[in-house]
């Protein structure tokens, strides 16, 4: 620069220094505030991170519940039941929905085959073996399905436990089973088996019915003996 302004000097060329390119400035106070957050050099905000939403078990909303399930005899008392939700918080509230329960169902023409029913904002699926009826209750939301595959599971069970005997009397001789029975389907609420066959097979197995002998065979013995029976009178006849 000092030998081109010397040669400018003696040859009378006015001399103009070279412009340099001026340095990016930052923005002023004012035309920063009009810029996004993001791209503000004189202002930092901290990044926030979007809060995590805390969702229930999968388990808790997938599986499917109950509320009771109730086994009474003909005239609407108990026999066994077991409840798994606070809408009856007192005996006597309880004792209520079974009789009002009862006296809505007693003159439906319900059999073998289970029936369904909307009560008090509860959806009942229930049916009746002789003298006793059985029963399964369930929210308004719940699928009456489900519900159903419970009732008909209990129902399997007990008849299997029994002896293809379903009545009162050897319902009472035999309450242990039954009470048993119920612990295995439901546990607080949450559906657990609904398959009769193994349902009577863990009881049976939990109360050390006749030892090794698996309630399937000794179902298939006793049909054997009652058809040799009727065989028998049969030909005497």
């Amino acid at each position: 620069q000092r030998s081109l302004l010397y040669y400018c000097h003696r040859n009378g060329v006015p001399f103009r220094s070279p412009r340099r390119r001026p340095r990016p400035s930052l923005p002023s106070p004012r035309c920063a505030s009009l810029l996004p957050s993001a791209i503000r050099t004189d202002v930092f905000v901290p990044l926030r991170l979007r809060p995590r939403r805390s969702h229930p078990p999968l388990a808790m909303e997938t599986c499917p519940k109950v509320k009771n399930i109730l086994l009474l005899d003909s005239e609407g008392k108990r026999v066994a039941v077991k409840y798994y939700s606070d809408d009856w918080p007192t005996l006597s509230a309880k004792l209520a929905f079974e009789k009002s329960v009862f006296a809505k169902t007693q003159k439906a023409n319900a059999g073998t085959e289970a029936e369904i029913v909307m009560f008090d904002g509860q959806i009942v699926v229930y049916k009746f073996i002789q003298d006793l009826h059985f029963f399964v209750t369930g929210g308004e939301e719940d699928n009456e399905l489900i519900l159903a595959s419970v009732l008909q599971g209990f129902s399997d069970a007990v008849d299997l436990l029994l002896r293809n005997i379903v009545d009162k009397r050897t319902a009472l001789e035999n309450l242990d089973l039954i009470l048993l029975c119920l612990d295995e389907i439901v546990d607080g609420g949450i559906v657990l088996e609904t398959e009769g066959s193994v349902i009577a097979e863990k009881v049976s197995s939990a109360h050390g019915m006749d030892g090794a002998t698996s309630l399937a065979e000794q179902t298939l013995v006793q049909a054997l003996t009652t058809a040799r029976e009727h065989l028998a009178k049969s030909l005497l006849m």
